[in-house]
């Protein structure tokens, strides 16, 4: 029997090493984002509960996650993002609609035993927080009839740490609703340890995004009668799937729709309340500085999805790794050790006059090398490209021949003329 050990050595200031079955699972699927289904679920109108619904990803993401976080108490350091909304708090007013249900379908997807699905829930809001992408798309013919051209613009860099442990039961109610005054936002708010100005950014910053369906609250956004809308979605702003500071320049210049500052009921209208509870001075500082607002909204989303539990521990932040192998397998076939798997590049196109290189030192003291053939560049939604190369020298062998008994001690990665060398090590026992 051959038992593998593999530990890296990489002259970096990265948060891991590879590998860490864990960490590179969750680095993986933060960043490796045309590989798993929460990136797919973020196209608009084409997926699950975002094609049922009519309405945006970005809002169906980020509301589960703040709804899973809201249940946190300062005090007794209870609730917070720990997957909870998946038990039977789904069915509570305070989580009305059927939203959570349909994407918890796309979350339990990708959560196994290295992601829980907190931390799925907090990768999925940072993807809609983060993504943009231009692209043509047919929108679900029940919401237009028309095939549409889509242009999205996404936000700020949201700081990703893991580790948040699923809740095994309910946590106490605690999400604010749009009927409740002032006082009781403010407490809730403060509850989940958020000052009052934090209040206002957080929702200012979690409303740029979506608005409110006719069929869940009735009472706040009434049939709309729109060819365009047919579930009635009242938008927060006239941006509804972008990340920019217009839902505080409409809301001060007075031409908002938003349904929860000019909506026909009044009792409901809790933007308007929220908004303006520091006399509007906090949404005035956005509308002069897009800048700040994004920024607020980096910090105010990177602290709403760090609120965990007493007792959890997250990781440090977590960062791509520059050079990442991938699925690497060592496979003993009669007499001939099998080496496979793909190697990553991160912030690389693909480059006809780039050669990527495997070097691997055996227990015998040789050392060997293969030319990796180019396999393709992932574009991840449009932020950073990687560029992926296979683990064998020649198209028609799926491997990288070994020899058993020297057997493979370091790997290396070096890519001409563009810097990058990693150290990886191997160790046989």
């Amino acid at each position: 029997m051959i038992g593998l050990a593999l530990f890296g050595l990489l002259g970096t200031t990265h948060a891991y090493i590879w590998p860490s079955p864990k960490l590179d699972a969750l680095e993986s699927l933060r960043f490796d984002l045309d590989k798993h289904a929460l990136a797919a679920f973020l196209r608009p109108y084409t997926h699950g509960a975002a094609q049922a619904l009519c309405v945006s990803p970005e809002v169906l993401n980020l509301a589960q996650a703040y709804h899973d976080m809201a249940t946190h108490n300062v005090a007794d350091r209870t609730g917070g993002m720990d997957g909870s909304i998946r038990l039977e708090e789904q069915s509570r007013a305070e989580n009305a609609g059927d939203g959570f249900s349909n994407t918890l379908t796309v979350v339990f997807s990708v959560a196994n035993r290295y992601i829980s699905v907190a931390d799925a829930f907090a990768i999925a809001a940072i993807m809609a927080i983060e993504n943009w992408w231009t692209l043509y798309f047919h929108q679900f013919f029940a919401c237009t009839g028309t095939d549409s051209f889509f242009a999205k613009s996404g936000g700020p860099d949201i700081a990703f740490r893991g580790g948040r442990v699923d809740a095994a039961e309910a946590n106490q109610p605690g999400v604010p609703e749009p009927q409740q005054d002032i006082d009781s936002h403010i407490a809730s708010f403060a509850r989940q340890r958020f000052t009052q100005s934090k209040m206002i950014g957080l929702v200012a910053c979690g409303h740029t995004f979506g608005g409110v369906q006719h069929d869940t609250f009735p009472d706040i956004v009434p049939e709309l009668n729109d060819p365009t809308s047919t579930k009635s979605v009242a938008h927060f702003d006239s941006t509804n799937v972008n990340f920019d500071h217009l839902i505080a320049t409409e809301y001060i210049s007075g031409t908002t729709q938003n349904p929860l500052v000019v909506g026909f009921n009044d009792t409901t209208n809790s933007d308007k309340r929220i908004f303006g509870s520091d006399g509007n001075a906090t949404m005035l500082a956005f509308v002069k500085d897009p800048d700040l607002f994004a920024t607020t909204c980096a910090n105010l989303f990177t602290r709403m999805l760090d609120t965990v539990p007493n007792g959890v521990q997250l990781t440090e932040v977590i960062t791509p790794l520059p050079v990442k192998p991938d699925s690497v397998i060592l496979t003993l076939n009669n007499n001939t050790l099998e080496l496979s798997g793909r190697v990553r590049l991160w912030n690389m196109t693909e480059d006809a006059d780039r050669t990527v290189r495997i070097l691997w030192d055996d227990h015998a003291g040789d050392v060997h090398n293969a030319t990796l053939p180019f396999d393709n560049v992932d574009t991840n939604l449009g932020r950073t490209p990687s560029a992926w190369y296979n683990f064998f020298p020649v198209t028609d062998t799926p491997f990288i021949s070994l020899d058993p008994v020297a057997g493979i001690t370091t790997m290396r990665f070096p890519a001409v003329n563009h810097g990058l060398d990693s150290f990886l090590v191997y160790s046989c026992s």
